[in-house]
């Protein structure tokens, strides 16, 4: 074992077993999510202290039902488990085990002991054994299984203490003796196999030879040699690898299933009030209309929800560029600082609220039990599309983003239904948008009340998800009698007790997601603001000279006051700008959607991302400003076209642009997702070509009716 690192524990289990749970009560806030190492599978790993202040890395695998996987996440944690040479090798396992269902539980707990690892044993949902009267014999669990469960209620913590009392005595009995004797008894092809594998190949022990039996061909760890051999090894034998593996689990299940008949003692369940609720929520007209009404509930709370934050949040940053103004000597700095980087990050920030109030109600809906209902209520209509019901996780998803949300299609292990949830899944609109969208909705939509619970405006923010969700299902048609088939793969789910939601859970979830926006978004915008700052602060000396004669002239003739004549002078030097050169450039191959030379720069700076847009009109906008109110929104309302002197933002212009980016692949780390998903830039470039080709045409037709 290498101990030239960190002590590290993996926390694993089956999917919902409450590992991620258990994870957030022993990390907190000292967690960073990230991905395994050459692979795009994300990790949560995080650290608990332990007795004598000794740090101990925590690392929350992906869900694994056992070590045979059908998933490219659970081929990510066998893959690691089978190299103990990897930087994420666990030198110990928590391993997290549903009390209420241990027997499915019980399968891949005995593969991880007779890999021999040292394990700690947490069985969860205590909270449900209890209300549903199950009673365990934890000492006849022990004395079968040889472990020393630990009950544990991962939403209040209790027994969190006992659990790090554990890992603190595990830390000090590393290295621990591996056990005598497998649970599982092989058969006499499988002893030939691993006494030839352990006679040619280090192995750990003889379940770790068994297993590189089985996985050698995709296992990346191994060098040629080793895959020669193994490769002449299973041949020699007559190693029958899917036939193998059945009987292994069969074996496994037949061991262990008599057991728990003396250690679990099923009480008088009353699972009406589950059915009942099952029998409404996975209801085919109840169902879809219940959906809908949470999707209407969730947009209306992004609007009212969020008015006062986001007011506290624009007069923050208002103040402090007066202060800046007020404090530093008139030059390039003041300027930088005030029409640069805090009028791009401070445009973009203050729609956090939302985005805050979209992970929030989200990650409610999976604490509780939901989603998983509703995939299993939209499979048959995922299905007539070519799609599986396990894509409705990753357009669901897509709704907060769309890169863990192409992430997540691992799942679905049929080539073609996952390639076209991956290619349609970025019509879904993410959180992204959320700020061009409430900034546009605004100046089109008033906020009239309908039905005394919504408004218009929520009604319109809904709408425009509806149509990313049908341009998605009529894409996915598309693609589904484009693409050739190679089978069709079935929903097979779990559904999970309903239960009240952990709000620690959800807190971090949130502040993760609003951690990652800000310092990720936030690199860019920062850039991009100083970039843009200078684009359009600075151009050609001799034009910028002329730009201002002229506009000096101009407002003699038209006699304007004083701050009139300032912002004339600083929209025509804009206009003469490098910014505005390259505006001036695309200009006419955006005029047609009813875009001008700002909005197309816009255009450029947001395909870093989305939201950047309206960080871009902020920082253009702000230049040479003589408003004191610092309102990105404000701004944007009152600018005025110089030729016709109506508004800019006017009804045709506001829903092209909403439209455009309805349909727009304006995300250059979604595309990067795409092409390492898919393995190829190709199917990353068809996406964006599509995409693109329906945003344009979508817009021209907005705006030729509008307009």
């Amino acid at each position: 074992m290498i101990k030239n690192k960190t002590f590290t524990v993996a926390i694993l289990g089956n999917p919902n077993s409450g590992k991620s749970t258990l994870f957030n009560q022993l990390t907190g806030l000292r967690q960073k999510v990230g991905n395994f190492p050459g692979v795009t599978v994300e990790k949560k790993d995080g650290k608990v202290t332990i007795a004598n202040g000794l740090d101990v890395k925590l690392i929350d695998f992906p869900g694994t039902y056992s070590i045979y996987p059908t998933s490219k996440d659970e081929r990510v944690v066998v893959e690691i488990l089978c190299n103990p040479n990897h930087e994420d090798y666990p030198d110990a396992i928590i391993y997290v085990a549903d009390i209420t269902n241990l027997e499915k539980h019980l399968l891949l707990l005995t593969q991880l002991q007779d890999l021999g690892f040292p394990l700690i044993v947490v069985l969860s949902m205590s909270d449900i054994a209890v209300r549903d009267g199950l009673s365990l014999n934890l000492k006849a669990l022990e004395e079968q299984f040889h472990v020393s469960p630990i009950q544990l209620n991962g939403r209040t913590g209790d027994n969190l203490a006992l659990l790090k009392s554990a890992i603190e005595e595990i830390v000090k009995a590393i290295p621990t003796k591996a056990p005598e004797k497998m649970f599982y008894q092989p058969s006499e092809i499988e002893k030939q196999t691993i006494q030839r594998i352990t006679n040619t190949i280090p192995v750990k022990n003889d379940y770790h030879a068994l297993l590189l039996a089985h996985h050698h061909q995709w296992l990346k760890n191994l060098n040629p040699e080793e895959h020669f051999a193994l490769n002449r090894i299973t041949q020699d034998t007559g190693f029958e690898d899917l036939k193998l593996q059945i009987r292994e689990t069969m074996q496994r299940y037949d061991r262990y299933t008599p057991l728990l008949a003396r250690i679990v003692k099923a009480g008088k369940t009353n699972n009406h009030l589950t059915e009942l609720a099952d029998s409404i929520l996975t209801n085919r007209f109840w169902g879809i209309v219940i959906f809908f009404l949470l999707l209407f509930f969730m947009f209306q709370a992004i609007f009212s929800w969020s008015s006062y934050p986001m007011d506290w949040i624009e007069n923050s940053f208002g103040y402090i560029s007066s202060v800046i103004k007020n404090n530093l000597p008139s030059g390039w700095l003041a300027d930088l600082l005030t029409e640069g980087i805090i009028a791009g990050l401070g445009g973009v920030l203050v729609f956090i609220p939302q985005i805050a109030i979209l992970f929030f109600l989200i990650s409610l809906l999976e604490e509780v039990g939901y989603m998983s209902r509703a995939v299993f209520l939209f499979d048959q209509v995922m299905q007539r599309f070519g799609l599986n019901g396990r894509s409705i996780v990753a357009l669901v998803s897509g709704g907060a983003c769309a890169i863990p949300a192409i992430m997540s299609t691992r799942t679905i292990s049929n080539w073609k239904e996952r390639l076209i949830t991956i290619m349609v899944t970025p019509l879904i609109s993410c959180s992204a948008r959320i700020p061009v969208y409430t900034v546009l909705i605004g100046f089109v939509v008033s906020p009239t009340p309908v039905l005394g619970i919504f408004t218009m405006q929520s009604l319109a923010i809904m709408g425009l998800y509806l149509l990313g969700v049908s341009s998605a299902l009529i894409a996915a048609l598309v693609f589904k009698f484009i693409l050739k088939s190679d089978g069709q793969s079935f929903l097979l789910l779990e559904l999970p007790e309903y239960r009240f939601p952990s709000l620690k859970n959800v807190l971090i979830t949130v502040w993760e997601k609003i951690y990652t926006f800000i310092t990720e978004a936030g690199k860019i915008i920062i850039l991009i603001s100083i970039v843009l700052w200078f684009l359009a602060s600075y151009g050609i000396p001799s034009q910028m000279k002329a730009a201002e004669k002229e506009a000096i002239v101009t407002a003699e003739a038209r006699t304007l006051n004083e701050i009139e004549k300032e912002d004339l002078i600083a929209a025509k030097r804009m206009e003469a700008s490098f910014a505005g050169q390259i505006g001036k450039t695309i200009e006419p191959l955006i005029k047609p959607l009813g875009f001008d030379w700002k909005i197309g720069i816009a255009l450029l700076t947001s395909f870093a991302a989305r939201e950047v847009f309206v960080g871009t009109m902020a920082t253009i906008y702000s230049i040479g400003s003589q408003e004191d109110e610092y309102s990105v929104r404000a701004k944007l309302a009152n600018e005025r076209d110089p030729v016709t002197g109506k508004p800019v933002y006017g009804l045709a212009t506001s829903l092209s642009l909403l439209i455009f980016y309805v349909f727009a692949m304006q995300c250059m780390s979604t595309l990067a997702v795409v092409k390492k998903e898919t393995n190829s830039w190709r199917w990353a470039l068809i996406q964006f070509t599509y995409m693109t080709a329906l945003a344009y045409l979508g817009s021209w037709f907005v705006y030729q009716l509008f307009s």
